[in-house]
């Protein structure tokens, strides 16, 4: 099952090479990470997508745990989520089908950021099934380079995340 863990760790040199590693190591497999500062100094929330049972989930809990930069983590996989991905493709776009891609990126509320003379090279954000119409869509025009930036997530409404202490 896919389940979404925010990880808040110390904005330190290395620690999210000591996260992957832990995972690579123990042949958990990471789906997704994603990484920046939180609204505190010195604190960074990592979003991790993991697709694990439920046992191997909390052994992979209490191994982050004992990470020496991690300071809380939660499962936020069951609360009400708002979930983003920002996605760049370059698709191949000569002047007989660009007014069509242009119709498509309008569709999808998503921009083009470059204009070349054969390609456009379009931002989108979203959650995944938003990403994965768009790149459908665009496929047969040929996409020539895409990059994803990994899923964020947080908790909706006025709740605040609840992180799993240390047990």
């Amino acid at each position: 099952m896919k389940h979404i863990l925010a990880v808040l760790v110390e904005n330190q040199p290395g620690v999210l090479t000591r996260i992957s590693a832990l995972f690579s190591r123990r042949g958990y497999n990471i789906i997704s990470i994603a990484a920046g500062e939180t609204e505190k100094a010195g604190i960074t929330r990592i979003t991790l997508v993991v697709d694990e049972d439920s046992e191997t989930l909390e052994q992979v809990i209490k191994q982050l745990h004992k990470l020496v930069n991690v300071i809380k983590i939660s499962d936020i996989t069951n609360d009400p989520l708002i979930e983003r991905e920002l996605c760049l493709i370059k698709v191949y776009a000569p002047p007989s089908v660009k007014s069509e891609i242009i119709q498509i990126v309008d569709i999808f509320r998503a921009k083009i950021v470059d204009a070349g003379t054969e390609t456009l090279v379009i931002e989108v954000t979203g959650d995944q099934d938003k990403l994965e119409g768009i790149l459908q869509l665009l496929t047969p025009y040929g996409i020539k380079e895409l990059v994803r930036t990994g899923q964020i997530a947080l908790v909706r409404g006025n709740k605040t995340v609840q992180y799993v202490e240390e047990e």
